[in-house]
């Protein structure tokens, strides 16, 4: 890590250089106006959330160059290499602060979600295993400030979800992050190995379900032509919902040039029906363009957690010796049965800590 040490620190000199001069720019009331400002108020709340850390780093680092110049003096001597000392601790641990953000902040970062749970392979037990997924989930991300909101829900016939499609949105505050950057790193293929409570011979089957997270888009990241939409309505079919076969609520849209299909009928209005579809497409297109670009910009993209190829598997849960196995950082844990009760930030503090030299040798020194 210390061989990046000066461009980094070099990059977020720059960076601090960038803050100041949009909090000049806001300042103009011809930039109020315009149509820079929103994106202007963006990159000024993002830079923000690094520059108060980047501030008392500099801070400390110079306490304690001032501290160095008074080792020399024997009646100082003492007090000074306490100084040094205390002053370097915090900046080592304010370095490792920001390059922890650095990882889990960049633009789509911040952004609320769209989760999508799909059984694969395994049939009943596949969907049972999507549902436990989806509660695991809806354990977790309450405690960084995130809420799952159902957009669509296809239940299995012996429970589970066939799919499960939800809105992560971000309602309080937990280290900076957004939905999408507490969630990002779930993308993939999830194995679970277990005894289906269908199982009369006791035998362990393996089942599999897929995840795919995607940032969500606004209008303003993805232009969709009315012309390329195609908008069907329906009756609402399941279990459930009092205005079930009543009215045609339920939503179908159609993205003709590329194919995408999204349907959403949790909403009692077909309006409210049509906007969440409306979300979830925008947020598809959007991550397809921002994938794209994004393996454009680096070879190292296969390397990346979370990469395009969502069949990938990522992770093992083994219910009879208790296990769950990260297969991209190699990690294995025996507490499988409190991951799944929603107790998941080891391992998520694990993914970041895999990700901080990967991300520090492709870092290009913005944020």
């Amino acid at each position: 890590m210390g061989g990046h040490l000066p461009d980094l620190l070099a990059s977020l000199e720059s960076l601090s250089q960038r803050y100041a001069q949009i909090t000049e720019m806001l300042g103009d009331a011809a930039i109020v106006g315009s149509s820079r400002y929103l994106g202007l108020m963006r990159e000024h709340a993002r830079l923000g959330r690094l520059m108060d850390p980047y501030m008392r780093l500099r801070k400390a680092e110079g306490d304690a160059s001032a501290a160095r110049s008074l080792l020399a003096d024997p009646d100082m001597k003492e007090m000074a290499r306490e100084e040094v000392a205390t002053n370097e601790r915090v900046a080592a641990g304010l370095l490792d602060e920001i390059k922890l953000m650095l990882v889990q902040s960049d633009e789509a970062g911040s952004r609320d979600a769209i989760l999508e749970i799909r059984a694969g392979t395994g049939g009943d037990e596949a969907a049972l295993f999507a549902g436990d997924l989806a509660r695991m989930y809806s354990m977790w991300v309450p405690k960084h400030g995130i809420r799952l909101e159902p957009i669509s829900l296809n239940e299995g016939e012996k429970g589970g979800f066939k799919e499960a499609v939800f809105l992560a949105r971000t309602v309080g505050q937990a280290r900076g992050l957004g939905a999408f950057g507490l969630l990002r790193y779930e993308s993939g293929g999830h194995r679970v190995q277990r005894v289906p409570e269908t199982e009369a011979q006791g035998r362990i089957h393996t089942s599999a379900c897929t995840v795919a997270v995607m940032p969500e888009a606004e209008e303003v990241d993805v232009t969709i032509r009315p012309d390329d939409l195609r908008i069907d309505v329906f009756r609402a079919g399941g279990a459930g919902g009092q205005h079930v076969n009543k009215t045609e609520s339920a939503v179908r849209i159609t993205h003709i040039p590329t194919g995408v299909v999204v349907s959403c009928q949790d909403e009692k209005s077909q309006i409210s029906n049509r906007e969440r579809a409306m979300k979830v497409l925008r947020s598809r297109l959007y991550e397809a363009e921002r994938e794209r670009q994004e393996r454009e910009r680096s070879a190292l993209r296969k390397e990346q957690v979370g990469s395009g190829d969502r069949s990938d598997r990522i992770r093992t849960y083994n219910f009879p010796q208790n296990r769950i196995t990260d297969h991209r950082i190699n990690w294995t844990g025996y507490s499988l049965d409190r991951f799944v009760q929603g107790h998941c930030d080891e391992l998520y503090e694990m993914m970041m800590e895999s990700e901080k030299e990967k991300f520090l040798e492709r870092w290009d020194g913005t944020f």
